[in-house]
């Protein structure tokens, strides 16, 4: 299980193994600097280097750094042009420079062959000093001259909790110390920070509510292999209510996927406009027209074992009162998406706590960030800073699962919080949502708990679009095409067999 740590987070634990644990803030130091001048000497194995260092502990690890490949036959200048540096950092820099080191206060005119950003680290906040910014473009350019660029930590100017960035380091790897840290996911930092490297340096965690990352082992051990001894009632019954003579393709989408992820009955309930095309597209579902009435078309859907409700219906009072029908009668595992959540938003928005409240049934939520903002109540800005937290508080509130779908996708029930970094910008378009929502709900519909159906849900569908990407790159991907390739994905659960 892998951890990612907020700034406040890993700042306890430093102080946790300092203090409790008895290892020298100096001891930690100089292992961060030699795991950073490690992984120079993987990317360049020779050359021209430049460390960039700021006043803090992340410049202290970039005087170590330093020092060490001076050691090495490097070629090493390092710059620093903080005024006030800490009585760490400082010593460090009386140690590269005892040892030969030279430091400049501007940025060399020369081409180097690597740069290490130690300039920031993970305390930046909103806006940067001018000098700072200045700073960070030079290292960007000299990455667009052919360096490569090593960050410490994350790279300068993300905002460590959330990835937010004005201007940032494009790193080619980050060394990840101790832990990695949410903001090298999250906003910017999926794109900016590289390949990540961990570096275990000893520091240990104190008891605390982590954030982890969805892996293959965890989501192996939510699909275990099947028996051979069973049938199609087995694995439960799964309905689909969606779809209108505007968006015909959502329902489709979400059902494909539910035959995708082992359903052993799939019901698709389409209105009466559409429904018999997708019968003659969808042989192995079982396929009926619906109109969203309130009870007596809903009563169709209730003896199902999970039931998805929302995609392409429409934005209506009428949608907004199956959704609280469904709340308030069925028993099983209900996946709200897209319009049902909009619809519930706009009609109920002052109910919504109420509505959940009375709930008898097991609820996931699947909203993207402006769909959360509808529901929630928080701003789009507020989502985004508050980064993988910011559903939990709803999540908690209310009795659900949220799945908060972006480019990388949270998971919380209000107390455990997981985060999906699998993925493809090839999902970038629409379809993609409906998809996860049929496996999802597939998953629950063979008795698995809604939180960890959306886990393996999420991680599954991220994957299948991963090995797309290899096969035919971003641009052509199309949500049948991650759908169609989720045999792949569960295959590759067994790879290690």
């Amino acid at each position: 299980m892998k951890r990612i740590l907020t700034v406040e987070q890993m700042r306890k634990a430093d102080a946790y193994t300092i203090q409790d644990k008895n290892i020298p803030a100096e001891t930690l130091m100089e292992r961060a600097g030699s795991a950073l001048a490690g992984l120079v000497e993987n990317t360049v194995t020779r050359g021209k280097v430049l460390c960039v260092c700021g006043g803090g502990k992340n410049g202290g690890d970039g005087f170590v750094c330093a020092r060490l490949l001076l050691g090495k036959g490097y070629d090493v200048t390092v710059v620093c042009f903080a005024n006030r540096k800490s009585e760490l950092c400082e010593k460090t820099k009386n140690a590269y420079e005892t040892a030969g080191g030279k430091i400049v206060e501007t940025f060399p005119e020369t081409a180097f062959d690597l740069v290490v950003d130690c300039l920031l680290g993970t305390g930046t906040r909103g806006e940067i000093k001018a000098e700072y910014a200045q700073a960070i473009e030079r290292i960007n350019a000299y990455k667009a001259c052919g360096a490569k660029v090593v960050s410490a930590d994350i790279p300068s100017g993300l905002n460590g909790d959330n990835g937010r960035a004005t201007v940032c380091v494009n790193a080619d790897k980050t060394l990840c110390i101790g832990e990695r840290k949410m903001g090298v996911y999250f906003g910017d930092g999926i794109d900016f920070s590289g390949e990540l490297v961990d570096a275990d340096i000893g520091i240990e965690l104190p008891q605390d509510r982590y954030v982890t990352l969805i892996e293959k082992q965890d989501v192996a051990r939510i699909l275990p292999r099947r028996k051979r001894n069973t049938h199609k009632g087995t694995y439960g019954k799964t309905a689909i209510v969606g779809g209108s003579a505007r968006f015909v393709g959502a329902p489709y989408l979400a059902t494909l996927g539910a035959l995708r992820s082992g359903a052993g009955y799939t019901y698709l309930y389409a209105p009466k406009s559409t429904w018999k095309g997708y019968a003659l597209h969808l042989p192995e579902a079982i396929v009926a027209p619906i109109k969203i009435d309130g009870k007596r078309s809903l009563q169709a859907v209730l003896d199902k074992q999970a039931v998805a409700y929302g995609m392409g219906l429409g934005v209506s009072k009428r949608i907004s009162d199956g959704a609280k029908y469904l709340l308030q009668n069925y028993t099983g595992k209900l996946l709200l998406d897209a319009d049902a959540i909009n619809a519930l938003a706009i009609y109920e928005k002052d109910n919504v706590s109420r509505i959940f409240s009375e709930k008898k049934c097991e609820v996931v939520l699947t909203p993207h960030v402006k769909e959360f903002s509808r529901i929630s109540g928080q701003t789009v800005e507020e989502i985004l800073d508050k980064g993988a937290f910011s559903a939990v508080e709803f999540a908690k509130a209310h009795g659900v699962v949220v799945v908060l779908k972006n480019a990388v996708t949270t998971i919380t029930d209000g107390e455990e919080i997981s985060v999906n970094v699998a993925g493809s910008a090839g999902q970038a378009k629409g379809g993609s949502g409906d998809a996860l929502s049929g496996v999802i709900t597939a998953l629950m519909g063979q008795g698995i708990a809604p939180l960890d159906s959306a886990k393996a849900g999420a991680y599954l569908l991220d994957v299948s679009a991963t090995i797309l990407e290899r096969e035919q790159g971003q641009y052509s991907m199309l949500a049948t095409d991650v759908i169609n390739g989720l045999g792949r994905a569960f295959l590759s659960l067994y790879d290690n067999e």
